[in-house]
């Protein structure tokens, strides 16, 4: 793990959460604290699982912890809910590639239904490949949801100008 991959992950991560920020038409004043949560967020995930060795949906709390913390913070400024920063910034954290092999799991369990011996090899494929998807997406959504919680009154107040 270098201090180039590491950047090269938050670029990446940053890129894809103004792709998918771009989508809801926030303010566009928005977009850079959105690229800085999913790089930060992202780059949190990628060093805990690489030089910590950590799970993909502990890692994801985590990251996610870190992105609805920063939520909380850069919404005001911005004047928009912490949802307008987070949810863009969280989104390049799904795990794409467990859901596809997840799907891709079950049609081959569908198309060989004739030999059962591979059919449970396609079958244990499923249900592991779901397990992850399931819970990093559970993690990514708890650690998002956690800081609002925490800081109630913040973030209930963020669109609100200064009193």
């Amino acid at each position: 793990m270098t201090l180039s991959s590491i950047l090269l992950d938050a670029l990446f991560a940053a890129v894809a959460a103004i792709g998918f920020g771009a989508v809801s038409n926030p303010k566009p004043s928005s977009f850079p604290y959105i690229a800085l949560l999913a790089s930060l967020g992202h780059a949190t995930r990628f060093m805990l699982m690489e030089g910590a060795g950590m799970n993909i949906a502990f890692a994801s709390l985590w990251a996610a912890l870190v992105i609805g913390l920063g939520g909380v913070i850069c919404a005001r400024p911005v004047r928009v809910p912490v949802s307008c920063l987070s949810i863009p910034a969280l989104l390049p954290m799904i795990p794409g590639i467990y859901a596809y092999k997840t799907v891709f799991s079950l049609v081959m369990f569908l198309q060989e239904l004739h030999s059962p011996g591979e059919g449970v090899e396609y079958m244990q494929a499923f249900f592991l490949n779901a397990s992850v998807t399931v819970c990093v997406v559970f993690f990514l959504a708890l650690g998002a949801v956690i800081p609002l919680f925490v800081f109630k009154r913040r973030a209930v107040s963020m669109t609100r100008g200064p009193r």
